[in-house]
């Protein structure tokens, strides 16, 4: 008998509380996933910032010894 209730629980109309939980569980899944983004993007501007201004640096330092 569990088998037949167990698939009779898979095809069943879902309730507007279940239906709220899972669309929440995914917003928060999202909201996650966009800070991680978020995260990781404003390493990349640390990143390139520490980068141009080393470069700038060693041009500025070429220019005197030309």
């Amino acid at each position: 008998m569990k088998l037949a209730h167990d698939i009779k629980r898979m095809f069943r109309k879902l309730t507007p509380i279940e239906v709220a939980s899972a669309e929440l569980a995914d917003a928060e899944l999202a909201k996650l996933q966009a800070q991680t983004a978020m995260e990781f993007a404003a390493s990349v501007v640390d990143y390139n910032s520490t980068r141009i201004t080393r470069l700038r640096k060693f041009l500025a330092k070429g220019e005197k010894n030309d």
